[in-house]
């Protein structure tokens, strides 16, 4: 059932941006192949959109009656993959424990945690344990190890490549793409978060995670999107890392992301590489600053 939820949540998602761009739906056979879904949860999907009034819904005619508003969509980690909620956790457990080199990780803790057996949480940590951040020891138990300058300085060659990579394909993406959507859902995120820097600057961390995250996604390239796992947690630490000036950077990182989603929504790509580059040069300088 609890797949069934995650496949109802992201069609209900993707529904939501086919009816930015349209003023009725298509018949229900023809959504549920416009959205690859069954048509039990197509009529699933047109009844919750009935209830939020966003269509007028009788037997075949489905009339649009506003647009989406970003509270109407679920939340990413609602719609996301087990092996997206494992990671999801994994970070967590790893932002919450400070990131000492030494810590330990634990699978049946982990499993446990989001609710899955532990074949899954350890096939996560084999596949995030060839990066040599992490390291296996015996009786399901695993430690973190800390990294140095030059595998940063390394990292951060390769994201910069493939990030770089991912915000040209971005802007070429088309209009009823989903990710367009998600990023107008991230772009509010920001503002409500900037609006109350001093109470919310530690938020920023997970949102900074989202927001790279869905760049990545959109080089459709599987390698680009395998790797984002390491540099998601190695570009986390940092925030953990270097306590100093957090509210500060977090607010920078804020507005510059801000300023590279404008660039990406302008579809101009020299606008969208001269704001990728901006904001992965001064992620660089504040990843090798907090380096002890």
């Amino acid at each position: 059932m609890a797949k069934q939820n995650t496949v109802f949540k992201d069609a209900f998602n993707r529904c939501l941006t086919l009816l930015s761009d349209t003023s009725a739906l298509p018949s229900e056979p023809e959504l549920g192949q416009a959205l690859g879904v069954s048509r039990t949860t197509v009529r699933a999907i047109l009844a919750r959109c009935e209830e939020v009034k966003l269509i007028s819904w009788d037997k075949r005619r489905k009339i649009v009656l506003r647009r989406p508003e970003p509270s109407d969509y679920f939340p990413t980690e609602e719609t996301d993959s087990l092996a997206e909620r494992i990671e999801r956790s994994f970070m967590r457990r790893i932002l919450a424990g400070g990131a000492e080199p030494g810590m330990q990780i634990n699978e049946l803790e982990l499993a446990r945690e989001i609710g899955t057996g532990t074949t899954s949480v350890r096939e996560f940590l084999i596949r995030f344990s060839r990066f040599g951040l992490i390291e296996k020891r015996p009786n399901s138990h695993w430690v973190l190890k800390g990294f140095t300058r030059d595998f940063a300085l390394e990292l951060t060659e390769v994201r910069e490549m493939f990030e770089l990579r991912s915000a040209a394909r971005f802007v070429t993406l088309p209009e009823n793409d989903p990710a367009w959507a998600e990023l107008t859902q991230i772009e509010a995120l920001h503002r409500d978060i900037l609006a109350d820097i001093d109470n919310r600057y530690r938020e920023f961390s997970e949102l900074d995670e989202r927001f790279h995250l869905l760049v990545h996604k959109s080089s459709s390239n599987r390698f680009i999107v395998d790797f984002y796992d390491v540099i998601a947690i190695v570009f986390h630490y940092h925030y953990q890392w270097n306590k100093a000036n957090a509210r500060e950077r977090n607010a920078r990182a804020l507005e510059e992301h801000l300023a590279y989603i404008a660039a990406l929504q302008s579809r101009d790509p020299k606008q969208a590489e001269q704001a990728c580059r901006r904001h992965l040069k001064s992620a660089r300088e504040t990843l090798l600053q907090s380096i002890p």
